[in-house]
């Protein structure tokens, strides 16, 4: 039986009586800012609750601090001879200082995007506690009852590490605390050969950690095309990096001051030895002690709340957003769900969630960026399309840069010329993304791009030569041709 939210009043008479909120949100991520600023919008009450440090996993432990640290790495890489012209350079690092700037980044960030933003809105009020909501249809917070008319649950996820067998008796990091370590370790094995386990074992080798990851799936990303978590693999490994797919963690133990993988792999058992043990092998859920179940909304075998494209859950006023409902772990996937939330919870409604073309980056070096559907994708999908892949050795700016390993990919229908996919792997990848992310949800053709202007010596460009070359030779082009 679904139950309603019924309003109440605070305990300790501070409330303004049966409507103190029109909108409570639980969790200040990317998810609950975006419903809690759409609801001040709509000129609604809103509290938003956060029990923890305001600002979510992005800016506190996932895409700042570890975007700064791939930054810092790749630096520190081409001073050291991985770029033409800075060999030479100063490649020296000072661990405690780098931990130090990152962290004030970081608190920079969450205190002017976060913190201040939400005490702009005079129709948001920052409540600190634990959330709950209970079997008789209310809305605590530490106890305190909260009055409400509409709830949305936005609490983001947390690092899952799986059941293998001693796990549980070694010192595991997880990508929150592999960022905080006191001092680099000579060794380190990743488990998880995901966007995640990449990008941070990536940083850690180009720090001077001699670095393994071991993959279960027979190869590195596996939602990605092949051939672009091919390439990716090929350049690791050609910055020092081992890299073993199908490989399954049967049991870890401590040895001496480091740790050991015992692992089945496609070659038979095989033991790995590192000093640290970095677990990134995917994520779960923030929901348990909410109360979700007993107020009749509905979560998964692993926390997750099931909504409608709505973000509607099971409980006609309760909404959820971002990572927590298992979609795209993205932080504007979170965003975005976040304002239909709140459209939907107390505005005019009707709203959903377009997922039709979620643009995805891996920011290793060199990105692995994609939209839309691979070319095995849309074939299992019954379109008949062509591709065009184009080398960057023909793209002008990777020339002028010397960073021509890696490709773009475009894949469109071959009867319309619409295009329906794109894929790319090298230097500032991502940086295509924003005109393929537009062409594939408009439905853009090949012509469409070709017969529009882009600026000459830049990496979207590339994506223009691409689609050129489904018609021509660009080999035989003149500059901006």
């Amino acid at each position: 039986m679904k139950k309603t939210i019924r309003l109440q009043s605070t305990a300790d008479g501070t409330g303004a009586g049966p409507e103190d909120f029109d909108l409570l949100v639980v969790g200040s991520g990317a998810a609950g800012m975006a419903a809690a600023i759409r609801g001040a919008e709509l000129g609604r009450r809103v509290a938003i609750v956060e029990d923890g440090t305001p600002g979510g996993t992005c800016v506190n432990v996932g895409c700042i601090p570890s975007k700064n640290l791939l930054a810092l790495a790749g630096h520190r890489h081409a001073a050291r001879g991985g770029f033409p012209g800075l060999e030479g350079c100063d490649p020296s690092l000072d661990w405690t200082e780098v931990r130090r700037q990152k962290r004030d980044l970081v608190e920079s960030l969450r205190q002017s995007k976060y913190i201040e933003v939400l005490a702009s809105y005079p129709e948001i009020t920052l409540l600190r506690g634990r959330a709950r909501l209970t079997a008789a249809g209310g809305v605590e917070i530490d106890g305190v009852p909260h009055g409400t008319r509409k709830v949305v649950i936005a609490t983001g996820t947390s690092p899952w590490v799986p059941p293998v067998p001693g796990l549980e008796s070694v010192d595991v990091l997880d990508s929150t605390s592999v960022m905080e370590l006191e001092e680099l370790p000579e060794s380190m094995i990743v488990l998880g050969g995901s966007a995640v386990g990449l990008e941070l074992g990536q940083v850690f080798a180009r720090l001077g950690v001699r670095v393994t990851v071991l993959e279960l799936l027979p190869r590195l990303l596996a939602g990605e095309d092949e051939d672009a978590a091919e390439e990716l693999r090929r350049q690791l490994e050609a910055e020092g990096l081992e890299i073993v797919t199908g490989a399954r963690a049967v049991r870890v133990e401590e040895r001496g001051s480091g740790v050991v993988v015992q692992a089945e792999t496609g070659g038979g058992p095989r033991s790995f030895d590192a000093d640290r043990l970095f677990a990134a092998t995917g994520r779960r859920a923030n929901t348990r002690d909410l109360g979700l179940a007993a107020a009749g909304v509905e979560v998964d075998e692993r926390g997750f709340v099931g909504v409608d494209d709505g973000m509607r859950t099971t409980h006609p006023d309760v909404y959820a957003a971002g990572d927590v409902t298992g979609g795209p772990g993205f932080v504007y996937v979170a965003a975005a769900g976040g304002r239909v939330a709140a459209n939907n919870a107390v505005g005019e409604g009707g709203r959903t969630l377009d997922l039709r073309a979620v643009p995805r980056v891996t920011f290793t070096s060199p990105q692995v960026a994609a939209v839309g559907m691979s070319p095995a994708g849309a074939r299992e999908e019954g379109l008949d399309v062509e591709v065009s892949r184009l080398g960057l050795e023909h793209v002008p700016r990777a020339l002028v840069e010397h960073r021509t390993d890696g490709w773009i990919q475009v894949v469109a229908e071959t009867a319309t010329g619409r295009i329906v996919g794109v894929q790319a792997v090298g230097p500032n990848a991502a940086e295509i993304l924003g005109e393929a992310t537009l062409a594939v949800r408009l439905g853009l053709t090949i012509d469409q791009v070709t017969d529009t202007l882009h600026p000459y010596l830049t990496w979207v460009e590339g994506l223009k030569l691409t689609v050129q070359s489904f018609r021509m030779d660009v080999s035989r082009l003149s500059c901006c041709a």
